[in-house]
């Protein structure tokens, strides 16, 4: 970082972490997978953490890349960085689909495949009802405290609505927008600084 950097670090919130809450990336971060990444947080306990992005779309269809499943035209999403090779999904369906967790109200994490499989085959779901990533966001014990103390992230809330419905090329954007006033520095960071 340099001193523009240091200049417009601003002191997070202090909204706490869990199930439902939502992970904003600072400007600063420039990893692949985390740059101005939204993540949705599934869980938070002494355990670890674990989540997905839900702003980053993969410019390919979900068949071309999930084989052996029913036609289904939405996109996929990139969850995140571990277990890159198997497939997640959040979702509206509560109690359609057997062993849902809930994160926040109307909102669900995983369950039964073969349930959405049915689902998808009968044209009862689709993008606005249910979302598929490959891979997830996952910290351990402790390393997303360790995180949030380095300001890497804000958390913030969100709704079911705001999930499954916004453009996710403008969520990053929004979701501080809602955070009030002095996250506009960090709206208007350049995406490349060494650009400007």
């Amino acid at each position: 970082m340099n001193e523009f950097d240091d200049l417009i670090k601003i002191k997070t919130n202090n909204v706490k972490p869990g199930p439902g809450k939502i992970l904003i990336s600072e400007p600063f971060m420039f990893d692949y997978y985390f740059k101005r990444s939204v993540v949705l947080l599934a869980e938070h306990n002494i355990e670890g953490s674990f989540g997905v992005i839900v702003n980053k779309p993969m410019s390919v269809n979900f068949n071309e890349v999930i084989k052996d499943f029913p036609n289904f035209t939405s996109r996929i999403y990139l969850g995140g960085p571990v277990k890159t090779d198997s497939l997640y999904f959040i979702h509206t369906l509560g109690e359609l689909i057997d062993n849902s967790m809930p994160i926040i109200e109307g909102l669900y994490w995983g369950g039964n495949i073969e349930q959405i499989k049915e689902l998808i085959v009968l044209n009862k779901v689709d993008e606005g009802n249910v979302r598929f990533y490959i891979g997830y966001s996952g910290w351990m014990p402790k390393q997303l405290n360790e995180e949030l103390k380095r300001d890497s992230w804000v958390v913030s809330s969100i709704d079911k609505q705001q999930i499954m419905h916004s453009n996710p090329d403008h969520m990053w954007k929004k979701s501080l927008l809602k955070l009030g006033g002095q996250y506009k520095m960090w709206i208007n960071y350049p995406s490349e600084p060494t650009m400007n």
